[in-house]
């Protein structure tokens, strides 16, 4: 999935969600997941596209899935704390977000990532690869749930 950056001048909004912050209590499936990402960032998985990475993640941590999209126990994320190493499903995502008093446009329109790091004021380090920053690579960037303006994320909690 391409990410397609837009400068626009329009101001966004936020809401309020409750994350949970990076701890050491993670979930074990969740930490392993996230040994996995810790060990190809900077390079290529598999193919490199955006759902290699999450699949190879979840094979490492011998979760419990389906092989396909069921990346494990899908939630609602105004009930349960975002997590590091729980999986995202963005479907046809418009996000808006304001840099050095620029804002930008993201378009997700079929894209897999995973949750890297929480941080407050609803903040997401996100790990992926096949995006507009380094192509088949996987990185780390910022991303606000706060910042969708369309589309939607399916949140997935991996499974032992």
């Amino acid at each position: 999935m391409f990410w397609i950056l837009v400068l626009n001048i329009l101001f966004t909004s936020t809401t309020s969600v409750n994350y949970q912050t990076y701890k050491n209590d993670l979930p074990e499936i969740n930490k392993k997941v996230i040994e996995y990402v810790e060990s190809v960032i900077g390079t290529k998985v598999d193919r490199g596209e955006c759902w290699d990475l999450a699949a190879k993640s979840l094979n490492f941590a011998n979760a419990n899935w389906d092989g396909m999209y069921e990346f494990g126990d899908e939630y609602d994320i105004r009930k349960t704390d975002i997590l590091p190493g729980d999986i995202l499903q963005f479907k046809n995502v418009i996000a808006e977000y304001t840099e050095d008093n620029a804002i930008f446009t993201e378009q997700l329109m079929h894209h897999t990532a995973i949750v890297y790091k929480v941080h407050d004021n609803n903040l997401l380090e996100i790990a992926h690869q096949n995006t507009g920053l380094k192509k088949n690579i996987v990185v780390i960037t910022n991303f606000n749930p706060d910042w969708i303006k369309k589309g939607s994320i399916t949140y997935f909690r991996p499974l032992e």
